[in-house]
């Protein structure tokens, strides 16, 4: 597909936020003041003369004056990958937000590795069902199927993956610039430093019983890796058939697809005010554990108020610049704002939205762990129940209930 067909598509530059201050401390310091004065003027409560880390204020401007709905604890609902450690290896780098960066999300971690042209994430396998997306450049795919089949394929920027827990696999990148890539797991205490590693393997089995299990001769046994590799640089490989036939062709290859190309299927909505791309077990198969919907808002509009009832949801904001607010029961709500790399949580049932505030689109994933993608919409209840129950609860007259829209809307312009 041409990537120039669709203009709401993120692109390779903005996929990822590489720097996480945009603007000098003057301009900073100046926005802030600003604010304090505004709150003044409104009656709000008092301003903050003392120490501020103002950066971290313009990035949370709605956690640092929520709207006066905000009430409670609802936890922790929003964290950033470029706040954690990231790990260096020769050929490139991973960093992940699981449970321990963000308490609770229970069911799902995220992980964001990039991997240069050849570099390899080593065969390996992992207790949890992996997920992904394609963020950036080229990749090559590679997983083990129980019957002794393999799944061989090159994937591009807005291409999924789904391996299931405990079949071996690998991603090495492919030129020209290798590739950067999300992946999510169905576990919320799942850490990307806990995986079985080929290389581990072999490293802490006994020499003697390598050489009966591989028939290696000992000259062989001797160049084995003596410490995990993680992941290493190699020569990038050639075009993918070659790779197909040296596994033995057509035969030895998986008859179905642990692939997806995202960007190429029709929007599942489209609204003046964006679109909605879902992808879940109804359109690939091999994904029962992870569901997703990748949200373009244009300036202004807003994924409508919903919930989900089979799930909490795990966010990542590929670029632009928003606001969520959270409702959780009984009573509690949190306000915060969203920029490129950072990572939204809504747990199981709470009620939210997700408005665009800047000037550019907004584009994010919502994932669930879950087979089908499912949400309820406030405005289809609304409109679904005889309009006397929905006046007596909300104290409005029939001609504004006329006014609420009567289908699911998705996103609003």
């Amino acid at each position: 597909m041409n990537q120039n067909q669709h203009s709401d598509q993120p692109s390779a530059a903005s996929l990822t936020r590489r720097t996480f201050i945009a603007g000098g401390s003057v301009g900073l310091a100046t926005t802030a003041l600003g604010s304090i004065a505004a709150a003044q003027q409104q009656g709000r409560p008092a301003s903050d003369p003392g120490q501020n880390n103002l950066p971290l204020l313009s990035e949370n401007p709605s956690s640092n004056e929520p709207p006066p709905s905000d009430r409670g604890d609802t936890g922790p609902i929003w964290y950033s990958f470029n706040l954690t450690h990231r790990r260096e290896e020769d050929g490139g780098w991973t960093r992940q937000v699981t449970q321990r960066e963000l308490p609770t999300s229970t069911e799902i971690a995220g992980v964001n590795m990039r991997l240069a042209a050849g570099s390899f994430r080593e065969l390996h396998w992992h207790t949890a069902g992996e997920w992904a997306m394609m963020l950036y450049g080229n990749a090559r795919i590679s997983m083990l199927n129980p019957d002794g089949t393999v799944f061989l394929d090159d994937v591009s920027r807005g291409d999924l993956w789904f391996f299931p827990a405990g079949y071996p696999h690998s991603i090495q990148g492919l030129g020209p610039d290798g590739c950067e890539f999300l992946l999510v797991f169905d576990r919320g205490d799942f850490s990307e430093e806990k995986t079985f590693l080929l290389s581990d393997w072999v490293s802490h089995t006994p020499p003697d019983v390598i050489q009966k299990n591989l028939d290696l001769t000992p000259q062989a046994i001797a160049l084995l890796p003596k410490h995990q590799r993680f992941i290493f640089s190699a020569a990038t490989p050639g075009p993918l058939g070659p790779d197909k036939a040296s596994v033995g062709g057509f035969p030895a290859l998986s008859a179905a697809s642990f692939s997806f190309r995202m960007l190429e299927m029709e929007p599942t909505f489209s609204q003046t005010g964006g679109n909605v791309r879902i992808v879940d077990s109804h359109n690939f198969p091999p994904s029962v554990t992870i569901a997703a919907a990748l949200v373009t808002l244009h300036p202004g509009a807003m994924r409508e108020l919903h919930w989900h009832p089979t799930g909490s949801e795990w966010q990542f904001y590929l670029s632009g610049k928003g606001r969520m607010t959270v409702f959780v029961s009984p009573g509690e709500a949190r306000t915060m704002d969203f920029n490129a790399n950072d990572v939204g949580f809504v747990p199981t049932m709470a009620g939210h939205y997700i408005e665009n505030t800047g000037d550019t689109d907004l584009v994010f994933l919502e994932i669930l762990r879950a087979n089908r993608f499912v949400d309820f919409s406030l405005n289809n209840w609304m409109r679904h129940l005889p309009p006397e129950m929905v006046a007596a609860h909300l104290n409005i007259s029939a001609e504004s209930i006329q006014r609420i829209p009567a289908e699911k809307r998705v996103i609003i312009a």
